[in-house]
């Protein structure tokens, strides 16, 4: 592994930073394969087992991540805010035999992994360094990640070892990382953003990513004011929500961390569609014009705005080095410049198949390789601009994509509610806001159907706003018309 030979070449650096400790990368290596001797105990591969793993981001993360590689596991990162049937799902649908957890966790997952027979484990625990370990293949799966689809039901995104190294490498190379670079990471890490784009290629880099216990506008700018970060990557949520702390400062506040940000080497914005507005705020705060830039689970980053040259407001930019696009129409023939056509992907980038799914992986795929990624874009002077979702029933919130089916389900499994239709409108600070249109019945309350859906859902999956109706406006077979439903709202 590319990342592995890479921290032994920088094993006297510093690899991460929580608060006051440190880290170097030879700490990570050391600690990677002691846990990885705890994942195997006497067996001398885990043969692709699947590991799941619901730990604190920082050094803990990375160290059971890499173990996980090392002893020849695919690692199965769960999120540290989903409700119990949440993470339930994921355990089962990939049959994950072990469950690590930092120590604060074991509570939620104890009685499900004593049922179960799953060997649960904390990451204080270790095991001996002399124990070999395995040799590990470029085509052996490494990581699986849900997403959310046009079903209710998320699937596992297999990527493999080569998978994952050709992302890295794609944006070491365009976005110029080395090993002098600090990073801060703020995003969560169960999505490919966090766990690729921020550690993955830092650690490939042999830079330093710092981490920060939970999001803090104010944690966040005095962090910046010490000078040492120089690489930044966020979503769009994010910057709106500093933003918005920023106007909060006095003004010589805000001329201090201008001067610092300025010095900053890399801003990067993704995961949602950055509003020009908010693009156009960050610049005058900071000095940067945000580097926009395309890619989703399945593919990693496909396409982004250049490092050097022209950062296009409203455009996501130009195809990576080694990753092919194509923009195609319904019969996935090339369509001319300057019409809108789906967004088509090839390359070592691209993943290998959706968990125990083949026919579903089969139908994402053309019949000549080429990942449908049901995006639509217009290609512009050699730069995509992406106009939407071939498939309204997909929100991108808060730099998560969600299932407006997945929620209907569940609001539809409530007495007061008859029938409903769940959207995402336009919104500066989430990208889109979930919203819902109820068929309710007597008796409906809104902030009462608020608090039973947060229990079986994460908070971001749960509706900002319901509007109550005698009837959902339908098409002529009965099916709910989504866009109708949306102008409902704006």
């Amino acid at each position: 592994m590319k990342i592995i030979s890479s921290a032994k070449y920088h094993a006297k650096k510093i690899a991460i930073v929580e608060g006051l400790k440190k880290w170097s990368y030879q700490d990570l290596l050391d600690g990677s394969v002691h846990f990885a001797a705890c994942l195997l105990e006497t067996k001398e591969h885990l043969q692709g087992a699947r590991i799941a793993f619901m730990v604190d981001p920082g050094f803990d993360y990375v160290k059971v991540e890499w173990a996980i590689w090392r002893a020849g596991g695919i690692a199965v990162p769960l999120c540290l805010t989903h409700p119990l049937p949440s993470l339930q799902y994921v355990l089962e649908d990939t049959a994950a035999s072990i469950i690590v957890v930092s120590p604060q966790y074991q509570s939620i997952l104890k009685g499900y992994a004593s049922d179960n027979n799953k060997r649960l484990i904390t990451t204080e625990e270790t095991g001996t360094a002399n124990q070999p370990l395995p040799v590990i293949e470029h085509s052996d799966p490494a990581l699986i990640l849900y997403t959310s689809g046009t079903t209710n039901k998320p699937k596992g995104v297999v990527l493999t070892h080569a998978n994952l190294e050709a992302q890295m490498e794609n944006l070491v190379d365009a976005w110029k990382w080395s090993a002098d670079d600090h990073t801060l990471c703020v995003l969560p890490l169960h999505h490919v953003h966090g766990i690729v784009n921020v550690i993955g290629c830092s650690m490939l880099a042999g830079a330093t990513c710092e981490f920060i216990p939970n999001f803090s506008a104010e944690k966040i700018f005095t962090l910046f004011l010490e000078n040492r970060i120089n690489v930044f990557m966020a979503v769009p949520t994010i910057y709106y929500k500093l933003i918005t702390y920023w106007e909060t400062l006095a003004a010589t506040e805000q001329e201090s961390l201008y001067a610092s940000l300025k010095k900053f080497r890399l801003m990067v914005c993704g995961s949602a569609a950055l509003p020009v507005s908010t693009m156009e705020k960050w610049e005058r705060i900071s000095g940067h014009t945000l580097l926009e830039r395309y890619g989703m689970t399945e593919i990693g980053m496909a396409i982004s705005n250049p490092y050097d040259g022209e950062r296009r407001a409203g455009y996501v930019g130009i195809p990576l080095p080694n990753v092919e696009v194509r923009l195609v129409d319904e019969q996935y023939q090339d369509i001319p410049a300057g019409e809108q056509g789906e967004i088509l992907v090839k390359g070592e980038n691209v993943f290998k198949e959706y968990w125990r799914k083949p026919e579903e992986t089969k139908k994402e795929f053309t019949t000549d390789g080429w990942f449908k990624t049901g995006d639509v874009a217009i290609k512009e002077n050699d730069y995509y601009r992406i106009v939407g979702r071939s498939s309204v029933d997909i929100i991108k919130s808060g730099g998560y994509k969600i299932s407006a089916l997945e929620i209907e389900e569940v609001l539809r499994n409530h007495e007061w509610i008859k029938d409903c239709a769940v959207a995402g409108i336009p919104d500066d600070e989430w990208g889109e806001l979930v919203v819902a249109a109820v068929e309710a019945t007597d008796g409906f309350d809104a902030s009462i159907i608020n608090q039973w859906i947060r229990e079986r859902m994460p908070a971001y999956k749960t509706p900002k706003r319901y509007l109550v109706l005698e009837a959902l406006p339908r098409n002529a077979m009965g099916k709910v018309v989504k866009n109708d439903v949306k102008k409902l709202f704006i």
